[in-house]
């Protein structure tokens, strides 16, 4: 069925699916194929993620919360201590989200950090 709604044949699209397997940007099974990592930076997407530690008004909270919801981030995480937010978000996504934090009324600090590996 993939092979007609592509427009070619079976056959083609298993000798493209055995190159691309070959070259470890896809993993195939029965009714399933994925995408491995080698295959992120060709369609452009970056390995790991980023935190970013926002520092907010005591006053402006409240809705700075509400808006910091509406981000495309993997994980919001409302702390304690020096800092009010922790943004857990892909590093393809980190310009983005940083040009939105940075226009939310009540944001103070951001201070933003890059995984470079994940030792466990």
């Amino acid at each position: 069925k993939i092979s007609q709604d592509i427009g070619i044949s079976r056959q083609a699209l298993n000798i493209h699916l055995r190159k691309l397997k070959e070259l470890g940007y896809i993993r195939t099974g029965r009714g399933f194929i994925d995408l491995t990592e080698n295959v992120l930076p060709i369609i452009g997407k970056q390995r790991g993620d980023a935190f970013i530690f926002v520092k907010l008004d005591p006053p402006k909270r409240l809705p700075a919360y509400e808006a910091i919801k509406e981000l495309p981030v993997d994980k919001i995480y409302r702390v304690t201590g020096d800092i009010d937010v922790i943004l857990q978000v892909s590093q393809p996504m980190l310009d983005e989200v940083l040009d939105k934090i940075n226009s939310i009324d009540g944001v103070r600090e951001t201070k933003t950090y890059v995984v470079i590996e994940t030792l466990k």
